[in-house]
């Protein structure tokens, strides 16, 4: 059953460095000698100069933290667009109908076996490899972009996504990967794979992938914008007059900020940094006939597409690497020839926090570091010369099977900015959500009184269908303009950098409130603005506190305790999603909002740890990770083999992002061998195998992607014909289960069991539209029934579902 692997294959040797003769390129010493990063970079022979540091770089970005600015599409007034940060994720603030993994550096290495039903053991090879289902997933993202029925910006905006998924997944997956391979700490995945296969594997598929995706927007995206008046053309395909506005556009706009970086004996290799767009120039002079090279960065806080015209847009690169322009960079030269490459780099951190006094600082000088992390992969155009293609390979000591060459432009991230238009006809229909009905019968100008909403019963929340502005956040700021509100304790993982809710609790304190927040800094890619939040918290008064030691807070929870007559009532949110308004809006997420006592008592238990010292590990309502999380799951899979076997109803559900647990994956297994029915829907990467007779032919695996980014965890269990239902943060991953705070919510009310079973029951039924995992890997997208109709789509259903009850449906 494991899957085939191809065979190691031995790096080739790095091209030979020596001085060329008269008329070549003449090159810089090779660097391969010297250690790796700009901070250790010894000075070299013969007048060389130090290796430049990152403040040299006048291009360099402004995000230490090396997050890539939201492009946007430029007119002739090329303009400064809004940096967005990155992770999970303000990609999402520029229209991103973001469909984002899970990314993890660390390993799961599996050191366990586990027995079947009865204690026999379950055979070798009964996990899909991690790697490949990652790829898998983001090859479903493309899927989207390669379907003509989806809408046309919508598939621009999955090739966007499609590229910022793989930028982030060489930066952190594969550099882990290398990493641990190079210290020697890299064992044998849960597949059965060796660490050299896995990364065959990687570079193999991601090869092929990328090659799919040039396709699709050569072949079929970019000219069906062009039939819909939208043009992305290159130089030669303008006007003698489109050129002549755009060197008036480069000479006072562009020029002005572009640093060409010479390489030769007294100019170092430059640091490329990492995920930027940099053209190699080939320059010779014409008195003594060398040839030189030279780097120029195409400045990241520029609009990448410019608007040569009404709806004509060109590539930012085209337009410096112009003739006339190149001309005005290296004037009395002569350009003979000029290539585009990206260089993606290790950009994860690490962080020993046993041996950090104040995790703040160690976090800051880390990012500091991450810009500096070793290549992993060199995208390169096609069409680059063979000379400087090796001079590349060996200044960045990077292997030739980590070249990607690629047609242009490189960086399709920049159709984020295309995707963007203002063109609602080659879009998803516009959805807005309203407030959920159990908080506001009629909707009205007025806020609803959510507190007194929770006295008379709870509210399940199922974002973005229902409103995040009237539902959390409103609960949040209701809290701290009540007078009777005496303490708010919440966790905030990612939000966003006008976030309403960092204003409510900075409200809240500075009204005298005691406001508690745990703010996890670590977020990755998030780590910069945690930060920012953290200390302006801070400032206000609020009590901010970064969790365990070793741990990541990633729980989504919120706790308001009230005075009401002589007693204090507390009223809790947990939720699926990140406290964050923006990506509210685009992530499909469920939250509870209620008054239960014994939640509150959870939540006051919980924080209590987080904030100073408790050995608790049970609770009334909540399953906790890294304690009870695994345990507890782990217990009620068993108690539906057990139920099955007494002839009572058993089944179990699940909806997680990614499900790779190799304990939680046995237990499915054992379930699946007694009989149980098992549903898991999957967004993600998951090393189940379904359908291996004797193993899991009871096990159905499917994936739902879409318009919104399906987020949500539920854990639906038969029971013996009493279900039980919990939802909360956590995934099925080790760093979930085992390196994070992570909390689930038992669902005690009936109806909000039903509603989420159901909901469960639509996404896995075969009327759906979604892909289904064979026991192979191998994914099947089902999006027609037997007469070629659509299948329905699930979340097109509950916009509608909203639509109608507020009579807003479409006939």
């Amino acid at each position: 059953m494991q899957p085939p692997a191809s065979e190691p294959s031995k790096a080739p040797p790095e091209p030979a460095a020596g001085p060329a003769p008269q008329g070549r390129l003449r090159l810089a010493p090779a660097v391969s000698d010297l250690p790796s990063g700009p901070e250790t970079a010894r000075a070299r022979k013969n007048g060389a100069m130090s290796q430049p540091k990152p403040a040299q770089d006048t291009n360099a970005t402004a995000a230490a933290s090396g997050a890539q600015p939201q492009p946007s599409v430029g007119s002739l007034a090329a303009h400064r667009p809004q940096p967005v940060a990155g992770g999970e994720y303000d990609r999402a603030a520029a229209k991103l109908a973001g469909i984002v993994a899970d990314i993890d550096a660390d390993p799961d290495d599996y050191e366990g076996e586990y027995a079947g039903p009865d204690g026999a053991e379950l055979p070798q090879g009964r996990f899909l490899d991690r790697e490949r289902s990652w790829l898998a997933f983001n090859e479903r993202v493309l899927e989207l972009a390669e379907d003509p029925s989806t809408p046309l910006l919508e598939r621009a905006n999955f090739l966007a996504i499609f590229a910022s998924n793989l930028d982030e997944f060489f930066m952190v997956r594969v550099a882990g990967l290398k990493r641990r391979i190079a210290t020697g700490v890299a064992t044998r995945s849960a597949s059965g794979l060796q660490p050299r296969e896995v990364l065959e594997l990687i570079w193999n598929r991601s090869r092929e992938l990328m090659a799919r995706h040039a396709a699709c927007y050569q072949d079929e995206v970019a000219p069906s914008l062009a039939d819909e008046g939208i043009h992305i053309v290159r130089w030669n395909e303008l006007t003698e007059k489109e050129q002549a506005r755009l060197y008036t556009l480069f000479m006072q706009q562009i020029f002005p900020v572009l640093t060409p970086l010479a390489v030769d004996p007294a100019h170092p290799f430059p640091y490329i940094s990492g995920l930027s767009l940099n053209l190699a120039a080939v320059v010779s002079n014409p008195v003594s006939g060398h040839r030189h090279f030279a780097r120029v960065k195409v400045p990241p806080l520029l609009s990448r597409f410019l608007e040569a015209s009404p709806h004509r847009y060109v590539p930012i690169e085209d337009v410096i690497a112009a003739p006339r322009h190149l001309g005005e960079l290296f004037p009395g030269m002569t350009i003979e020839e000029h290539h585009m490459f990206r260089v993606t780099r290790n950009e994860d951190l690490e962080v020993e926090e046993d041996d950090t006094e104040n995790l703040l600082k160690a976090l800051e000088k880390e990012l500091m570091r991450r810009r500096f992390g070793p290549p992993v992969r060199l995208e390169v155009e096609e069409t680059i010369d063979s000379e400087v293609l090796s001079l590349l390979v060996r200044e960045l000591k990077i292997s030739e099977a980590e070249v990607y060459p690629l047609p242009g432009p490189l960086d399709l991230t920049g159709l984020f900015s295309i995707a963007g238009l203002d063109r609602p006809e080659l879009k998803y229909p516009k959805f807005v959500a309203g407030t959920h009905r159990d908080l506001a019968e009629v909707e009205s100008a007025s806020a609803p009184d959510v507190f007194a909403a929770l006295r008379t019963h709870d509210v399940l929340l199922h974002h973005p269908y229902d409103s995040f502005s009237t539902s959390v956040q409103a609960f949040l700021e209701q809290a701290a303009n009540d007078p009777d509100v005496l303490a708010i304790k919440q966790t905030l993982y990612r939000t966003s950098g006008d976030s309403p809710i960092v204003d409510a609790l900075i409200d809240a304190a500075e009204s005298g409130k005691q406001v508690l927040v745990l703010v996890e800094i670590k977020a990755r890619f998030d780590e910069q603005a945690n930060i920012k939040w953290a200390r302006k918290l801070e400032e206000a008064g609020c009590h901010v506190v970064y969790g365990l030691v070793g741990l990541k807070t990633h729980c989504k929870l919120s706790l308001v305790v009230r005075q009401e007559g002589d007693q204090l009532v507390r009223y809790s949110h947990v939720g699926t999603g990140n406290y964050h308004p923006k990506t509210a809006r685009l992530y499909e997420d469920l939250g509870l909002l209620t008054a239960n006592q014994k939640v509150g008592a959870d939540l006051s238990d919980l924080f209590n740890r987080l904030s100073g010292y408790s050995r608790r590990e049970t609770y009334r309502r909540l399953l906790v990770a890294p304690k009870s999380l695994r345990t507890g799951l782990i217990t009620r899979i068993d108690k539906e083999v057990q139920h099955h076997r007494a002839g009572r109803p058993a089944y179990v559900r699940i909806k997680v992002n990614s499900m790779v647990d190799e304990a939680v994956i046995d237990a499915l297994y054992r379930a699946s061998q007694a009989g149980v029915p098992v549903d898991v829907w999957v967004r993600g990467i998951c090393a189940v195998r379904p359908g291996v007779p004797g193993l899991s032919e009871n096990i159905r695996v499917r994936s739902v992607l879409g318009r919104f980014l399906e987020h949500s965890r539920v854990f639906a269990f038969g029971n013996g014909g009493e279900p039980e239902v919990w939802f909360g943060s956590a995934d099925m991953m080790h760093r979930n289960l085992d390196r994070r705070i992570e909390a689930l919510v038992r669902v005690e009310d009936p109806a909000h069991r039903a509603a989420l079973s159901r909901l469960l029951e639509t996404g896995m039924s075969d009327t759906t539209a979604s892909w289904h995992l064979g026991p192979d890997g191998n994914w099947t997208r089902h999006a027609l029934d037997t007469d070629g109709r659509p299948l329905r789509n699930v979340q097109e259903m509950l916009i509608d579902a909203r639509r109608r009850r507020r009579g807003t449906a479409t006939p």
